[in-house]
Formats: structure tokens, C-alpha cells, sequence
């Protein structure tokens, strides 16, 4: 993954392995992206959306239009 992501603005962490040796060696963390197709009640269609893991838990839990609301985003910004 290149950058931010499109809706929230995760972007990949760096850190390093380490071997048994306590070898340091440069490694990057990217996030858990998950491609879903989520229906929306408001429109009665499926929204096509590539989020992390953990933002998927939150679309559960309040609804994509609200978690939307919440990052400053409308509905019709993520489908164009």
C-alpha cells in the first residue's frame, strides 16, 4: 500500500525484526485491508469499500453512513 488511505488516513507503520541475535533489520507494517461490499439501508444498494480490519468492526457496529458522518465524508464521495 502506497500512501494514506482513502477514508480514514491509515498508512503503513515502520518498525524493525529482530533476529535471535537482536539483529535490527528495517520492516514495514502495513494495515489489514479488506475489500467489502456493504449494503446501505438509506439507498437500498451495496457500496463497494476497501477498509481495515478494524474499521469493518466499527461499520458494523454504527452503520457505514454514520462511521462516514464521523470522518467527514458523504456517501457520494466514496462511491465517485
Amino acid at each position: 500500500m502506497a500512501g494514506k488511505h482513502k477514508i480514514t488516513q491509515t498508512k503503513p507503520m515502520f518498525g524493525n525484526d529482530r533476529s535471535f541475535s537482536m539483529r535490527a533489520t528495517r520492516r514495514k507494517f502495513n494495515p489489514n485491508l479488506q475489500s467489502k461490499a456493504i449494503y446501505v439501508e438509506a439507498t437500498g444498494q451495496f457500496v463497494k469499500v476497501r477498509v481495515t480490519a478494524r474499521e469493518l468492526r466499527t461499520i458494523d457496529k454504527i452503520g457505514l453512513p454514520a462511521f462516514l458522518r464521523r470522518h467527514g465524508l458523504s456517501l457520494k464521495a466514496l462511491t465517485t
